[in-house]
């Protein structure tokens, strides 16, 4: 599947509020449907810590950074504050609403969690859904209520954390995004949704629904090996 182009512009809100109302399987399967090829790229490929199962899906605009925790940065405060300050304003620009995606760059990712207490609250504020990280989140009990997030590690400690790069393309647990990407995403993972596809997805869902429920039906019912076969030749292909 093709990557977005961050100069789309701005989907209908009413499109991404229909998106949301699926799990992101199922708009894995809505995007191979309306492009006509299984999504095996712009996914995350390894099981991600989920804050909150909870929560429904999350749909929104990517908002990339890369981090370090792992040692001191060779920059002085003043640098430090005003990249974060920057960063603050970068995930409160438009388009929105925004996902977070941070890559953590150190050898040995989550070493020090950039999301916890704090953060959670900030960028919920900020207008943020979300965030997806191969790197670390912590004070698990106390994360901003309403705001997911998919990482890499759990950790106890914030150590070195600080932001390195904004809006740049990163590369979490194998998905690759760029800057405004309209990202989906749950408890099973993350989907970057191509922007010229995006509105075709609730057709694409109608279709698949349609065909599904023919086997579905069959299982809860009179169900044979003899019938599945007449099934799956006929009204599935």
């Amino acid at each position: 599947v093709p990557t977005a182009m961050a100069s789309a512009p701005p989907h209908d809100p009413a499109l991404l509020a229909t998106l949301a109302q699926w799990d992101t399987p199922t708009i894995c399967n809505a995007i191979e449907e309306a492009t006509g090829r299984p999504v095996d790229d712009g996914i995350t490929r390894r099981t991600l810590h989920v804050a909150d199962l909870s929560l429904p899906p999350m749909v929104g605009y990517a908002r990339t950074a890369t981090i370090r925790a792992a040692q001191a940065s060779d920059a002085d405060r003043a640098e430090l504050t005003a990249r974060r300050l920057a960063w603050y304003g970068h995930v409160a620009a438009a388009p929105g609403p925004a996902i977070v995606v941070l890559e953590d760059l150190d050898d040995e990712p989550g070493i020090g969690a950039f999301w916890g207490e704090v953060h959670t609250r900030v960028h919920l504020r900020l207008g943020a859904l979300g965030a997806i990280t191969n790197g670390s989140m912590r004070d698990l009990h106390m994360l901003a209520p309403g705001f997911q997030i998919l990482a890499g590690e759990i950790g106890p400690s914030h150590a070195w954390i600080r932001v390195e790069e904004i809006g740049l393309p990163v590369t979490v647990c194998g998905l690759s995004v760029t800057d405004d990407d309209l990202i989906h995403a749950d408890r099973h993972g993350a989907v970057v949704i191509p922007h010229h596809v995006a509105a075709a997805i609730p057709a694409a869902v109608g279709r698949i629904m349609a065909k599904e429920k023919v086997i579905l039906d069959l299982c809860a019912g009179d169900f044979s090996l003899d019938a599945l076969r007449r099934t799956v030749g006929g009204a599935i292909e």
